[in-house]
């Protein structure tokens, strides 16, 4: 896929710039990417994609720009946002520096202090293609146990009984955790925190310096485990990473007993996503609690 005229005329128009030259990239599996070189010198990343919702990217972009809030951490600039294109400052990837994961372990919880009044956030967005539920009801705003489960746990049963994936299994499960959320998620009550919401191997990269950069966020705000226990369901991340964000900011009593149940979240996603090859993990995180 080329970047077409109608786009390349937008961004030399809001760049006031001409694109000399674009090469693609790796940019995920939903959108097409394209580093591309305007006469300025500026090298930009831009990420096209005509069959995704009309808001995905713009709602792409709010969520990066609620993470540059933090200032603790590297997050690509929003230069330009469209329906169909989103425009981001570049990053030249290179390789980890020694203690990378220390310094990403460190940074990532400093990041987690940026607080907000109440969890959710001020509009709903994406976890990959599926939509994200972030406006909390009003016994939602200050009950993260309450939000937890009804706009992420629920809203997946719903949307996994819609596309035929719910059994008596599954169904019996999720009742089981309605009754008992309360007392597996006891003792764990803070602040909401900033999430980056979808945060696994692919969506960190090293930037020039070596240092780490977020991509391709699903932001809102909730409890800090939540982003923890995605990082641990596909790997690429050391031990280190999470001794050092501990020492920076400790995590309560029961952490690993909680885990699973953020895990859910992403499994029964990915298990709406791309079907039933999930289903048996999904049973397995939920029957850890039984």
């Amino acid at each position: 896929m080329t970047i077409n005229k109608i786009i390349s005329n937008k961004i030399e128009q809001v760049t006031n710039s001409r694109i000399i030259s674009s090469s693609s990239v790796s940019g995920g599996c939903i959108s097409n990417a394209y580093k591309i070189t305007l006469d300025d010198k500026r090298n930009l990343f831009l990420k096209i994609n005509h069959s995704h919702p009309a808001d995905m990217f713009r709602k792409e972009a709010n969520g990066l720009k609620e993470l540059l809030k933090s200032s603790v951490i590297n997050i690509p600039k929003v230069i330009a946002v469209d329906d169909s294109f989103i425009l981001l400052e570049y990053m030249e990837a290179s390789v980890k520096q020694r203690n990378f994961f220390e310094d990403f372990g460190r940074s990532f919880a400093q990041m987690h202090k940026f607080s907000s009044d109440s969890f959710g956030f001020y509009e709903d967005n994406y976890i990959g293609s599926t939509k994200q539920i972030n406006i909390p009801g009003e016994n939602e705003k200050n009950n993260w146990t309450s939000f937890y489960f009804n706009k992420r746990i629920f809203f997946q049963f719903k949307l996994a009984e819609k596309n035929g994936y719910v059994t008596d299994d599954l169904g019996k499960g999720i009742s089981f955790l309605e009754d008992n959320i309360e007392k597996i998620l006891s003792g764990s009550e803070e602040p909401p925190s900033i999430l980056h919401g979808d945060l696994w191997g692919g969506n960190y990269m090293v930037n020039e310096n070596g240092n780490v950069c977020l991509i391709d966020p699903a932001v809102y705000y909730g409890h800090r485990e939540a982003d923890l226990a995605m990082t641990k369901l596909f790997g690429g991340f050391s031990e280190s990473f999470y001794t050092s964000y501990n020492e920076t900011y400790p995590l309560k009593e029961g952490y690993n007993f909680r885990e699973n149940i953020y895990k859910l979240y992403h499994v029964l996603n990915h298990l709406n996503l791309f079907g039933s090859s999930y289903y048996l993990q999904s049973i397995s995180l939920i029957k850890s609690y039984y």
